[in-house]
């Protein structure tokens, strides 16, 4: 299957501007026109007039008036903060507190919960997905979750819980065991939770169907297997709103796209789309669509060390120095053993010898050193005190508290700093957060504004900017773009940069090929746990990268000592098979 952004050479890939809006899609049977929509735009299923929506004096959407026709997909895109959750929350009944008018196949509707808006056919699935799982219940509870509220039956019949779970989850290709069907969904992985909420919101076969960056926590072939679901369901006359800021997803699937800034609809376009105009409507500026580092950074002294250190239970033994003064970019899919990493260097998980012979000249194996000396933290705050921050993965468990301010989500870590003589002073606080704010642009009211109020790409850009104001000595940022907006990723970027030319470290991981080579002076892959590739950006091309990334070369010689590796082609699964479900 080609896809011009689904397929796991490109996860995340934009279309180039030299390639102008060329792209390859899969048509499915019955789906003319090469997959995207003859349905014409007057066959409304949803539509909108006026809508706003204010918090307190903030009017955060003003006099929006769309439609969404059946048979279509909508792409609805705006940087972080520019409405696109506001307006998804009003549409689903999250939150009815809109003025405006909203329609339903012509006749208007009051919206005022999540159950009503489903009742009138309107699905939505959030960006934030630990609001969509409820710990303590099973994933096939909460698969079936709509059910259980809506019934007025409280006896389940337990073994048909998981025959129309199993069909449920089936949509999506998923088999998952009865022994994961019966676990605490609480305990699924964040892309593994992701999956069970699409297939929750398909289950109930909407007549418009919402997606707020279904693809930020799945693999490629996951993603795949999505696009051509939306595909069948498009031929089938769903209505679809979808939200991502992979451009490369937008070009291979969408029929139309609504540009927000601001709460206000900028533009709204039909193929052939032009994104170098639908980026000036995004962000107010003309701002390039590809970006890559001219030349590339070399670290001369080493920050950290990780010696014969096992990622994976059945992997090779991983050695690697990290240098200050350069951006390391860790690529790989999900699975690959980069969070084992990032944790293990972070201190939430302790290191695993691997054989001696695969260890750095002087250390011994599963060993860890920081600026020359033996680094074995016990737990985060041995890591934090050492000047080694971790931005986690999955923002929602690790990384913020709900229901806190802005400015105490980012001062929490530094309260003996923001102190004098034992006495939390407000001000100390209040600056470091003003610093972060304005520092990554984030979109927020004030600095006491729960940060349940944000959108998640400014969760994110706080949860980053809180630890890159601790000046580390190592940075690790693990997927620190989910949600984020191309000009956010691009400040970041900037900001990591600025923190390595200090002499620190700084890491990235992600599965996402682009962002890897926009933001890194030297790369690593990783397949199944091993290194498949470590060299620097302006010595690799593209097809170099992505050939590792897929598990066609093995190569593990150092960019700097030219230490002979592994050369053998080989072919190693990028992922748990998805019959084989979840890693609970």
């Amino acid at each position: 299957m080609s896809l011009s952004n689904a397929s796991p050479e490109s996860p995340a890939s934009p279309p180039s501007p030299a390639e102008g809006n060329d792209t390859t899609v899969v048509s499915l049977p019955g789906d003319s026109n090469n997959g995207f929509s003859d349905s014409a735009p007057s066959d409304t299923v949803v539509s909108l007039s006026g809508v706003s929506v204010s918090y307190g004096s903030n009017l955060v959407l003003r006099d929006v008036t769309l439609s969404f026709a059946a048979g279509r997909i909508t792409a609805l895109l705006g940087a972080n903060g520019a409405g696109k959750s506001t307006l998804i929350k009003a549409l689903s009944g999250a939150n009815p507190r809109y003025s405006g008018t909203i329609e339903v196949g012509g006749a208007v509707v009051a919206l005022s919960s999540p159950t009503v808006a489903r009742g009138h056919g309107i699905s939505a699935v959030h960006q934030k997905v630990a609001d969509g799982i409820v710990p303590g219940l099973t994933v096939a509870e909460n698969v079936l979750l709509d059910d259980l509220a809506g019934s007025r039956h409280p006896l389940r019949n337990r073994r048909r819980d998981l025959v129309d779970a199993r069909a449920a989850l089936a949509v999506l290709g998923l088999e998952w065991s009865d022994r994961v069907l019966r676990a605490d969904a609480g305990d699924l992985r964040i892309s593994d939770a992701q999956l069970l909420i699409l297939a929750r919101a398909l289950r109930s076969r909407p007549r418009l169907l919402i997606l707020d960056e279904p693809t930020s926590a799945l693999t490629s072939a996951e993603s795949d297997r999505l696009f051509e679901v939306l595909r069948a369901l498009r031929a089938d006359g769903l209505a679809i709103v979808y939200v991502s800021h992979r451009f490369g997803e937008i070009e291979a699937l969408a029929d139309s796209a609504v540009v927000l800034r601001d709460g206000v609809v900028q533009s709204h376009s039909e193929r052939p789309f032009v994104w170098n105009g639908i980026l000036h409507d995004m962000l107010g500026r003309a701002t390039e669509l590809t970006h890559q580092r001219a030349q590339s950074d070399r670290g001369a002294t080493t920050v950290a060390e990780v010696s014969a250190v096992t990622l994976l239970a059945e992997s090779a033994p991983v050695s690697l120095a990290i240098r200050g003064g350069e951006v390391l970019g860790i690529l790989g899919l999900i699975g690959a053993g980069k969070t084992e990493l990032a944790e293990i260097l972070a201190g939430l998980a302790k290191p695993r010898a691997g054989a001696p012979a695969g260890a750095l000249a002087g250390a011994p194996a599963g060993t860890l050193t920081l600026g020359g000396e033996p680094y074995a933290p016990r737990r985060p705050w041995d890591a934090i005190r050492a000047g080694v921050v971790l931005v986690p993965e999955d923002r929602q468990r690790q990384g913020i508290l709900p229901g806190w301010s802005v400015m105490h989500n980012i001062s929490l870590p530094f309260l003996r700093a923001s102190s004098r003589l034992g006495t939390l002073r407000s001000s100390r606080e209040s600056t470091r957060a003003s610093e972060v704010v304005s520092a990554l642009d984030v979109v927020t009211e004030n600095l006491n504004t729960p940060i349940d109020d944000l959108s998640g790409g400014n969760q994110q850009k706080v949860v980053v900017g809180r630890w890159l104001s601790a000046e580390p000595r190592l940075a690790i940022l693990d997927e620190p773009f989910r949600g984020v907006d191309i000009a956010a990723r691009r400040e970041i970027g900037a900001r990591l940069t600025t923190l390595v030319r200090t002499g620190a470290a700084a890491v990235v991981l992600s599965s996402d090929v682009d962002e890897i080579v926009e933001v890194s002076d030297r790369i690593i892959v990783l397949v199944a746990g091993s290194i498949a590739l470590d060299g620097y950006a302006d010595e690799l091309d593209r097809s170099t990268i992505v050939e590792a990334f897929l598990g066609e070369t093995a190569g593990n010689a150092s960019p700097r000592d030219g230490a002979p590796g592994e050369t053998e082609p080989r072919d190693i699964p990028q992922h748990p098979p998805l019959v084989n479900g979840p890693r609970l």
